[in-house]
């Protein structure tokens, strides 16, 4: 895998056919859901931005790909997330290659995510 990737694009097509169809399918939720995203690679991760915030990343490992929605999406929706068996740390939500992308539930918590984005710029404060 390369080390250093400039692009959504060149980050994607490092990895193999089957995970390239899942790292597609994430990038295309994230644009269908929030349109108005800008694309980044940022800690050479996919990177979404929404008003200048980030919305998400996400990065394939070995056996699972790791969607990093901040802690706070992560809270609201961690009854969804435990009761589906995804594994999930304060910030990470880790999709097996074995089970099927929760579509539905990923698009809720990008939707939160953008709607606190606008909340909190309303409120003039930081995420």
């Amino acid at each position: 895998m390369s080390s250093h990737y400039e692009t959504i694009d060149q980050y994607i097509r490092a990895y193999p056919g089957e995970v390239q169809e899942r790292l597609d399918m994430l990038r295309r939720l994230v644009h269908e859901t929030v349109p108005e995203v800008e694309e980044s690679i940022s800690y050479q991760m996919p990177a979404f931005r929404y008003k200048g915030k980030i919305l998400l990343y996400f990065a394939a490992y070995s056996n699972h790909i790791g969607v990093y929605a901040t802690p706070r999406a992560n809270e609201a929706y961690a009854d969804q997330l435990a009761t589906m068996g995804f594994k999930t740390s304060k910030g990470t939500i880790q999709l097996p290659f074995n089970k099927p992308i929760p579509v539905e539930l990923l698009c809720d918590i990008a939707r939160f995510k953008a709607s606190s984005i606008e909340e909190d710029k309303k409120a003039g404060g930081k995420l």
